[in-house]
């Protein structure tokens, strides 16, 4: 069927559904039957015109009943509960690619700094800046290689290494908005730092001590960013690849989802801050104390952040598309 005919043949029912989503206390029964058919249309069109316009306003049309399904629903559970067990691994689900994407720019970029220190050891200098190798190498001399980790108060250090990491976080996010690429970069050079840092222990064969000390908070901290790479990549391709939706209408919805997944990685950075200030600073403590405290933090984010996500989806199948049809519509 060409789209004109579509148009003119569907175009009544949609006018009568935008009319009754202006009425306050319009029947329910009666919108359920026209958003089944306006979604019936939508994939429809979705086959047949993919770009067009018309598939674009039916998109925005199921979009508003949809809005105006939750904005009157009740809320039995506790937002903050739903927040942290179903919105956050919903958005974590269904943007897994970009997950493994913002992994593998941040591995190649731990590849890349590792290897051009290994060649060249004066490589770290110009990443990590001459002072901080200078201060390293000199604790190294003295045989407390890691000591920085224990210098200072606990509590000021946890504070400035939180606010830090965060702040980190929201700025390879924000970075998203370059079209994807600047966040990209910032991952890359992330993990470039990373990388560097270790060769610099390797050159001294110590590469081991720094992996089990670092390790202890880094597991947390550097899948946060990771994390966080993730909802800029979100973010950016909200802009690139706008799909059957307008570019503000994509970027508009991949905003809303790539903040819950920042938003996410909060409390995995306190968490993370305070084993770096307060346990991270105990450079001698049994190795297998170490590893046990980074296989925990690596099954914590590995089962929160993508199995519990794949439960939810099998648990939960099929519930939104019964919702979705106003099965038992109560406003």
């Amino acid at each position: 069927m060409k789209e004109i005919v579509f148009l003119k043949q569907r175009n009544e029912k949609w006018q009568q559904f935008e009319e009754l989503l202006k009425e306050r206390h319009a029947n329910p029964r009666r919108i359920a039957e026209l958003f089944l058919e306006v979604t019936d249309d939508l994939s429809y069109a979705r086959t047949r015109y993919p770009n067009s316009k018309t598939t674009q306003y039916l998109n925005g049309l199921a979009a508003r009943i949809h809005q105006e399904i939750y904005k009157n629903k009740k809320e039995n559970r506790s937002r903050i509960i739903l927040f942290w067990l179903k919105e956050v691994p919903d958005c974590m689900l269904k943007h897994r690619k970009y997950a493994a994407l913002s992994f593998l720019l941040l591995l190649m970029g731990v590849a890349f700094g590792f290897i051009s220190e290994w060649q060249n050891e004066n490589f770290v200098r110009v990443i990590l800046g001459d002072n901080y190798v200078d201060d390293t190498l000199e604790r190294i001399r003295n045989g407390n290689p890691l000591g920085i980790y224990g210098e200072g108060g606990s509590t000021t250090m946890f504070w400035a290494i939180t606010l830090n990491n965060i702040y980190v976080s929201f700025r390879i996010f924000a970075f998203g908005l370059l079209f994807t690429v600047g966040c990209g970069y910032q991952l890359f050079f992330t993990g470039m730092m990373i990388g560097a840092f270790h060769g610099l222990f390797f050159h001294y064969d110590l590469l081991l001590k720094s992996l089990s000390v670092v390790w202890i908070h880094g597991t947390l901290e550097i899948s946060a960013v990771i994390i966080a790479g993730t909802a800029g990549i979100i973010l950016g391709n909200g802009l690139l690849y706008p799909g059957t939706f307008s570019r503000l209408e994509s970027f508009k919805r991949n905003a809303k989802e790539s903040l819950k997944i920042l938003l996410g990685t909060t409390p995995i950075f306190i968490i993370a801050g305070f084993l770096e200030s307060f346990v991270t600073r105990h450079t001698d403590m049994p190795v297998w104390l170490s590893i046990a405290i980074i296989a925990l933090s690596f099954i914590f984010i590995i089962g929160y952040f993508f199995i519990f996500p794949s439960y939810l989806k099998h648990k939960f199948k099929g519930m939104e598309k019964q919702e979705a049809a106003l099965i038992n519509l109560k406003f």
